[in-house]
């Protein structure tokens, strides 16, 4: 009966030697993929918070009576909404109240992702996202 009950306390702690190091192996990918996961979805917030901020401003600078400063302001506006840090915006065009009719009119709305990242930069450290939105002049 005791050499019974000796290979059972060593088959069990086996099984927990198996366990520990299964664990060990396993415990960087369940700490990972959350963390991942939350970074992929803050920058697909943030390229959406971009594509909207060029179509808004786009959509002050094709009208009959828009302006370079109502059209930033529209683009700023909403990247604040969104809480987006070092944002850049850019217009194809110097003067948008001086452009003809039918001329196409782009802006172009960048960020970087270490500014907006959530968790320390590790995925998308050194990169930056950009929207451009293209509109022709009412």
């Amino acid at each position: 009966m005791s050499h019974r009950r000796s290979r059972l306390r060593s088959r069990n702690r086996r099984r927990r030697g198996v366990a520990a190091a299964e664990f060990a192996l396993c415990l960087p990918l369940l700490v990972i993929l959350p963390l991942a996961t939350i970074e992929a979805c803050s920058m697909i917030f943030l390229n959406h918070s971009l594509t909207i901020a060029g179509y808004e401003g786009v959509r002050v600078a094709i009208n009959y009576d828009g302006t370079n400063a109502d059209t930033m302001d529209r683009c700023n506006e909403i990247i604040t909404e969104r809480k987006v840090n070092n944002s850049s915006v850019s217009l194809s065009v110097a003067d948008v109240s001086l452009v003809p009719r039918g001329t196409p009119i782009t802006i172009t709305v960048t960020a970087p992702c270490d500014a907006n990242a959530i968790i320390p930069p590790w995925f998308f450290g050194g990169r930056s996202l950009t929207a451009t939105t293209t509109m022709v002049k009412e």
